[in-house]
């Protein structure tokens, strides 16, 4: 969803060794402190190599960490029917949980609020899957809910992980679900 693997075996199983490099350096020190050399070393992979498929670091760490987005989106709409407008979804407690071994990765890719470079990633998927689920339901409101929809999610993500937001992540997960259940039912 948020990243097109290539065609090419060898340049899709190249960047994925660079993204498990990346987050093992990660898991060791902060981005900041991740540089190049070591990152190309531990993937085996030449600096050139690197370069080939990623800007910089930052893009590589987006791209290591854009499942979490397309999780979080299959989290948010991992319900059928009419939905529990306290309880969130299983899946939905699941993923705040499983933020935990790359947390710190996280929080330096989506400041707090929701922007950087993983929040903007997280807000344009998470608001194209709500304008197209709102449209699909004839609903004449799609795109500022979607908008919002987007938008409060990836904000609460942010402080929650930034700890602004002091939770569990079964409690962090039913508090924006109502959240987002109160945007869909005020229309």
């Amino acid at each position: 969803m948020t990243r097109g693997e290539p065609a090419d075996p060898r340049a899709a199983r190249t960047r994925a060794r660079l993204r498990a490099a990346l987050l093992a350096e990660c898991a060791e020190r902060p981005l900041a402190e991740v540089g190049v050399a070591a990152l190309v070393r531990r993937a085996g992979v030449g600096r050139a190599t690197f370069y080939v498929h990623y800007d910089g670091l930052e893009a590589l760490a987006v791209d290591a960490c854009a499942d979490v987005v397309r999780e979080a989106v299959e989290a948010l709409h991992a319900w059928r029917g009419r939905p529990d407008p306290v309880r969130a979804p299983e899946a939905l407690a699941e993923f705040f949980a499983s933020l935990a071994p790359h947390a710190a990765l996280y929080r330096a890719l989506l400041t707090p609020g929701g922007g950087g470079p993983l929040g903007r990633v997280l807000h344009r998927d998470l608001r194209a899957y709500s304008l197209r689920e709102r449209e699909r339901a004839g609903a004449a409101d799609a795109p500022l809910v979607a908008s919002a929809v987007a938008a409060t999610f990836a904000g609460v993500l942010a402080d929650w992980l930034h700890g602004l937001l002091d939770a569990g992540p079964a409690e962090i997960a039913d508090q924006v679900w109502q959240l987002l259940v109160a945007l869909h039912a005020s229309r």
